[in-house]
């Protein structure tokens, strides 16, 4: 029933996108009526996001309780996960799955058909060769639309999971133990996979709709039973008073994370819809409010912009969660933590005082993926080569360009700031206040006008945007960096283990 309904709900969509391109004509204007049709495509797909998150997360608790370690197998677990996953993709995005398996079955085969110290290479150049044909797709295909079943999104995270695993098996079995890193020598996986394993980790139902990306071998940890025991064995549990290791649940950590993901569903079905972000580049909206109050209306859009991310991310941690995974060890005061996957860090994001205070805790485990597969493996520039990687795995739109091209002048401006003038302020209390008031306030809106440009996604809307705000972030950032004197940072480049305590490094970024 549930399903005829959505069903008949894409038919209606399909006609009324029929009609809007004949009225639109050929032009690619993103026009308000358009934004607000895209709108309605996205709540369709959310209905049946919705719904699998929310059967994923029962899901989820009955195979902690009836199929845990000391209950079943390690295949039988593999099995069930995949099986389950496999049925969320097809009932979520219908047809469209078939991209999801097709790129996972490509990626086996050259798994175990490409040498050891090619195999990296291939996998990215075929997962994010396919992921970029998708996209392109969107543009060319869609006109800028947003598919009432967007498998995009699962794409991209199957896309960082398979060059992920490709880059640590390469680790394991290509490299030496001294060429690598201590973190690459920790996460390296010694042996290929076997089918059951590649498509557990890659379509497991706890991961499949929504991520995050895991690391290989935190996830078969976790399919057999060592994931929560590894964790605790790194504490000494006999000076705390304990005579064996305790057993945490984390039923705490899902009910914590299902009340934030409650009140960001609420948020986005109120907010979102009486706050726009297509208002802000509206004619009359233009020509009747001053820049003050459109600065304002800026930040009020992009708050309510927010909730569909934390609401996203939050629930898929506690999916995770609720079926045992993600156990990350204990914090300093002896609680329990379950942030290994966590995408965000909601209290950090919103009182975040710098530019790169907001990134670090956004999309937390894809930052973690770029670093992983591209900054610690560049050759040279690993700065740019990450910034590009980003940018080609989020799409092809315009406004993902204009948002990290000004993200790079923002963040550059920031830090030559920070760098010549924080030290002032540290001298009284009152100072550091009032720096931290004002360095919030000025985060907050950069953010905000760093990010409008990766909604609107178009050229035109984008342009008419920052016309709108006189390019005075760009202008500031510009005099900044010319007027502040730019003091030299000291880098440090990526040693293997054995060369972790040499003094005398340089920096891979001249």
């Amino acid at each position: 029933m549930f399903y005829s309904v959505c069903c008949n709900k894409v038919e209606e969509i399909k006609c009324r996108q029929m009609i809007w391109r004949q009225q639109l004509g050929t032009s690619r204007t993103y026009s308000l009526i358009y934004i607000q049709f895209l709108m309605a495509r996205c709540f369709t797909f959310t209905i049946n996001f919705v719904a699998c998150q929310l059967f994923a997360l029962l899901a989820a608790f009955w195979f902690r309780i009836y199929l845990g370690p000391s209950h079943a197998s390690s295949a039988v677990r593999h099995a069930f996960a995949t099986l389950f996953g496999i049925y969320f993709a097809v009932f979520c995005f219908g047809w469209y799955s078939i991209h999801l398996f097709v790129l996972v079955l490509m990626n086996y085969g050259i798994m175990n058909m490409a040498s050891i110290p090619n195999i990296h290479r291939y996998s990215f150049v075929v997962a994010m060769g396919y992921l970029t044909l998708c996209h392109i797709s969107r543009i060319y295909i869609f006109h800028y639309g947003i598919l009432t079943t967007d498998f995009s999104g699962p794409l991209m995270i199957i896309t960082q999971k398979i060059t992920t695993l490709a880059c640590q098996l390469h680790d394991g079995i290509g490299r030496q133990a001294e060429e690598l890193t201590a973190e690459q020598n920790r996460l390296a996986v010694k042996t290929r996979p076997s089918l059951l394993e590649y498509l557990s980790y890659l379509l497991n139902f706890m991961s499949i709709i929504a991520g995050p990306c895991s690391n290989y071998k935190d996830y078969i940890a976790f399919i057999e039973g060592r994931h929560v025991h590894m964790k605790l064995l790194e504490v000494n549990w006999k000076q705390k008073g304990y005579d064996r290791l305790p057993d945490p649940s984390p039923t705490g950590a899902v009910m914590y994370k299902l009340c934030i993901t409650l009140i960001s569903l609420v948020l986005f079905l109120t907010l979102t819809k009486n706050f726009p972000m297509a208002y802000i580049i509206d004619n009359e909206f233009l020509e009747k409010t001053p820049f003050l109050t459109r600065l304002g209306y800026l930040y009020v859009v992009t708050q309510s912009a927010k909730p569909k991310y934390y609401f996203a991310w939050t629930l898929a941690d506690a999916v995770n969660n609720a079926a045992g995974y993600g156990f990350s060890g204990v914090d300093e005061r002896g609680a329990f933590r379950w942030d290994l996957l966590s995408n965000l860090n909601i209290w950090n994001i919103e009182t975040a005082t710098s530019f790169k205070m907001y990134i670090e805790n956004w999309n937390i485990q894809t930052a973690a993926w770029l670093k992983r597969v591209c900054y610690d493996r560049a050759p040279w520039y690993p700065t740019a080569l990450t910034f590009v990687l980003s940018a080609l795995w989020h799409g092809i739109y315009p406004g993902y360009y204009f948002t990290f091209l000004t993200g790079i002048l923002i963040t550059l401006a920031a830090r030559a700031i920070r760098n010549n003038c924080r030290h002032y302020f540290l001298s009284s209390a009152p100072l550091k206040m009032a720096y931290d008031v004002a360095t919030w306030v000025v985060t907050q809106l950069a953010v905000c006008y760093t990010v409008a440009p990766f909604v609107m996604l178009a050229v035109e809307p984008t342009i008419k945007f920052y016309k709108s705000m006189y390019f005075h972030m760009h202008i500031l950032s510009i005099l900044v960096l010319l007027l502040l004197p730019i003091r030299p940072q000291t880098h440090s480049v990526r040693k293997p283990q054995n060369q972790a305590n040499q003094n005398s490094v340089k920096s891979k970024d001249k």
